[in-house]
């Protein structure tokens, strides 16, 4: 029992010690305030989770840094929804960037794809998925300076508690012009989704709101842009790009209108997650990558420069 009071100490101080050393640190991001309100008396600081990227991490051998902040996978078995698979070798950093690719070998299985009331068996794309080392929690600020994929695949980085129950979308939208009906390169989905598992039930808001559309007729796959989200407490999200408050839902009527919390919102500690998919819903409309469009790896790429998580402490 001593040795391992002794285990978990010292894992305590050496957290405590990353956390001290990244906030003595500079980063790229520092040139952009947290743009949340921290609120009186408090102040951001920076979470050890926060990675700018700025290492080499080879897709077959991923190397300390990236293994001491990122399991290379989702965070459980699951691989991911079909026609996904994700694989571990999708994934790399380099020239200070994540990156996360799509592809689709010749033998490629494949894969049943339910959504609703159709049902296709189409071919696998491959592509990869990774879950942070430690989990947050509210009163919390996670922002990503990314560019999404030319292409129908989904890019994402995105909030999950480990069962699977709460979720928190930063970045989810679709690069490519194949948008399929008002869901392309010019919207971001900034949204949230509480589920049952049994049986199966799943609420997000529907507003407009959810899916953002600036008044400039921005395509965000074209650069790097900064979505963050302030988690500031059980039913309270405010969404930011680019700096600016585009988005907040503030109560039980848009947080959890059916009760699938029992009145409790959203209050899961939650895994951060960075991935593409070639989503279930998309994929049975047609809207699968083809072979042809995957053939160019540039399009089918998720970069992401960074990312950077900040909690709330009392100011001293």
């Amino acid at each position: 029992m001593k040795r391992k009071l002794f285990t978990i100490c010292l894992a305590s101080l050496q957290f405590a010690c990353a956390a001290e050393n990244l906030n003595n640190k500079s980063y790229e991001w520092d040139i952009y305030p947290v743009p949340a309100n921290a609120g009186d008396g408090m102040v951001w600081k920076l979470h050890p989770q926060s990675d700018d990227f700025n290492y080499i991490a080879d897709e077959k051998d991923k190397g300390k840094e990236f293994y001491a902040k990122w399991t290379d996978f989702y965070h459980n078995h699951w691989t991911g929804p079909a026609p996904t698979i994700w694989q571990r070798d999708h994934v790399s950093v380099s020239d200070g960037f994540l990156k996360i690719r799509a592809s689709r070998p010749e033998d490629v299985p494949l894969k049943k794809v339910v959504s609703g009331p159709n049902t296709k068996e189409l071919p696998g794309t491959y592509t990869g998925c990774i879950t942070s080392k430690t989990r947050v929690k509210y009163p919390v600020y996670v922002e990503a300076y990314a560019k999404l994929s030319n292409s129908t695949m989904a890019s994402d980085v995105w909030m999950l508690s480990p069962d699977d129950t709460q979720e928190i979308d930063i970045i989810e939208a679709y690069g490519g012009d194949r948008d399929g009906g008002g869901y392309g390169a010019d919207r971001l989905h900034l949204s949230h989704h509480i589920f049952i598992r049994q049986p199966f039930k799943d609420y997000q808001p529907k507003d407009s709101g959810s899916w953002y559309k600036d008044d400039k007729g921005t395509l965000w796959r074209d650069d790097f842009h900064r979505v963050g989200v302030f988690w500031k407490d059980p039913f309270t999200l405010e969404y930011y790009v680019d700096g600016e408050l585009v988005r907040t839902i503030s109560g039980k009527d848009i947080i959890d209108p059916n009760n699938y919390t029992g009145g409790t919102g959203l209050v899961k500690d939650m895994d951060i997650i960075i991935n593409m998919e070639d989503q279930s819903w998309r994929a049975v409309k047609g809207l699968s990558p083809t072979d042809e469009e995957l053939k160019n790896v540039e399009d089918h790429t998720f970069l992401v420069d960074w990312i950077r998580v900040y909690t709330l402490v009392p100011e001293e």
